[in-house]
């Protein structure tokens, strides 16, 4: 996600122009499509985890790796692709990493044990992270700023789209061929991206000659300071955090090579990644705003399904089915998110969209342990809706003022940033997740004395059901009541993860205020400014 400060070889689109060559856009879609697999494929695994276990016999304690060493490898490549793209050039990138993530998804799929497709699955998220970028440095820099109301649109949709219909296409494949499709699924559309995306890239030329400047050193430090923060993020809940011997030595070996990243970012003639972008306070408030947007977007795709799993008891292609409205909300917003992008502030279409955001979280601080479909179903158009809303403002914030010769440094740093919410944010969900039940839980039980006449009753009828059936109904009757405790506590703990996502939004719609007025998009002007 980085390059350097100095010029590049993406060549800047007069603004007064309004033509779009056909090849091009050819190319893009391409990258477009390229990219969706790459998010998508993180979402459509999550969902068909218990499949995959039972396919490969894994352990509980391995399966949780099958994603954890997709995201590691793709948060290092991510900051890393703008770099590599300026010196071979978005064509052999792209081209190489479509090609390389249709390889591994190949050996994802013929993995006969829990080992292969760990490594397999390391391969396939470092190699496809190298399309995320891309495509945002692409639609910023081969379209005119008149043009960004289409394009901004596709990239937000397909940014958010892709997450949220993971788990539909997840558990629709597991269900009704086998595992082995979620990773076969890409095999026809990667070839087609990487022989559409090898003949129709042309948007800039290799400058193979700053291979001898590469930061090594850098890019090690790098890989340590986001592979380690990674892993402290996805495991530290369940390993018990700095308790546990492996998460304290991840905290330290991040903080190590935070440092030297840091320290060389600003000393070496050509960093590994670009931070200069920062210094644009636009793209800085925009990444700020997209850290957010991955917390709701990667946290709320994770805490419905976590409820309708454990509470509702639903399998992953019921999940899927009921996620999709989030997905639908987005696809029809996203025209109009766009429409609106030329005619409105920028910043009101945020408001409208953090607001829609934290209205929906509220609905679900009143959740029950009765709720499905209908009661979900407003609070995740809503989700969509916010999302859209969003997304679309923040891309051109952020970006719609870089110059071009920053423009694939600053698309990598913008898309870890959104990566890094999402992972900051499902790691304090977990950890509140089980904090708060534990409470709730100790809370519950101190009222269910032996002097409260309705748990009595309770246990009483209960009793007297199971002794009818022959069981020893006393103690049934107690572990029921404890299941139902149990229960109790997990939907009032996903209440609480509610309420504090709600305050965020709204905290955020605070923050909009903060941001000078930007310039309009469309017509033959600017980019959106930031």
């Amino acid at each position: 996600m980085a390059a350097s400060a100095t010029v590049g070889t993406v060549p800047a689109t007069p603004a007064a122009t309004d033509h779009m060559d056909p090849r091009k856009l050819i190319a893009f879609f391409a990258m477009v499509l390229g990219m969706f697999m790459s998010i998508l494929d993180i979402q459509i695994v999550s969902a068909s985890l218990a499949e995959i276990q039972a396919g490969l016999s894994a352990g509980s304690d391995e399966i949780g790796w099958v994603q954890t060493s997709y995201l590691i490898a793709e948060v290092i490549m991510i900051p890393l692709s703008g770099t590599l793209a300026r010196i071979v050039s978005t064509r052999y990138l792209f081209a190489a990493s479509a090609a390389g993530f249709t390889m591994a998804s190949a050996l994802c799929a013929t993995a006969t044990n829990i080992d292969q497709m760990i490594v397999y699955r390391a391969i396939q998220g470092f190699i496809g992270g190298g399309m995320i970028p891309s495509v945002f440095a692409a639609a910023f820099t081969i379209f005119p700023p008149s043009k960004r109301s289409i394009v901004s649109p596709i990239i937000g949709l397909i940014a958010t789209l892709a997450p949220t219909i993971g788990p539909t296409v997840g558990g629709y494949l597991s269900h009704a061929f086998s595992w082995h499709w979620l990773f076969l699924v890409n095999i026809v559309p990667g070839i087609i991206v990487t022989i559409v995306t090898w003949n129709f890239i042309d948007f800039d030329k290799p400058e193979f000659s700053l291979i001898k400047k590469f930061d090594w050193w850098g890019l090690l430090s790098m890989g340590m300071f986001l592979g380690a923060l990674e892993y402290v993020l996805e495991e530290g809940n369940s390993n018990d955090w700095f308790n546990d011997r492996h998460i304290a030595m991840g905290a330290v070996a991040s903080a190590i090579g935070c440092v030297v990243f840091f320290y060389r970012a600003f000393k070496v003639d050509f960093p590994v990644v670009d931070l200069r972008a920062f210094s644009n306070r636009n793209f800085a408030v925009g990444s700020l705003f997209s850290f957010v947007m991955g917390i709701g977007l990667y946290g709320l795709t994770y805490i419905y399904p976590l409820y309708l799993g454990r509470i509702r008891g639903y399998d992953s292609l019921m999940i899927g089915e009921t996620m999709f409205v989030s997905g639908l909300a987005m696809f029809f917003t996203a025209p109009i998110a766009g429409k609106l992008s030329t005619k409105m502030d920028l910043r009101l279409m945020m408001v409208l969209g953090f607001a829609s955001f934290a209205a929906g979280t509220y609905i679900m601080t009143g959740m029950t342990t009765d709720w499905d479909f209908y009661e979900l179903f407003i609070p995740q158009i809503l989700r969509g809706f916010g999302l859209m809303m969003c997304m679309v403002p923040i891309n051109n914030i952020a970006l719609g003022t870089m110059p071009p010769a920053r423009m694939r440094g600053a698309s990598g740093l913008f898309n870890l940033t959104r990566n890094l919410g999402g992972a900051v944010g499902l790691a304090v969900i977990n950890t509140v997740l089980t904090n708060r039940q534990d409470v709730h839980y100790q809370r519950i039980r101190e009222g269910l004395d032996w002097g409260n006449p309705v748990a009595l009753d309770q246990i009483k009828n209960m009793t007297s059901n199971y002794d009818a059936y022959g069981m020893d109904g006393a103690v049934v009757a107690i572990k029921q009541m404890v299941g139902l405790v149990t229960k109790q506590a997990m939907v009032m703990s996903f209440a609480d993860i509610f309420m504090l996502l709600t305050v965020l939004f709204v905290a955020m719609i605070v923050g909009i205020v903060l941001i000078d007025k930007p310039a309009p998009q469309g017509g033959g002007g600017g980019g959106g400014g930031h």
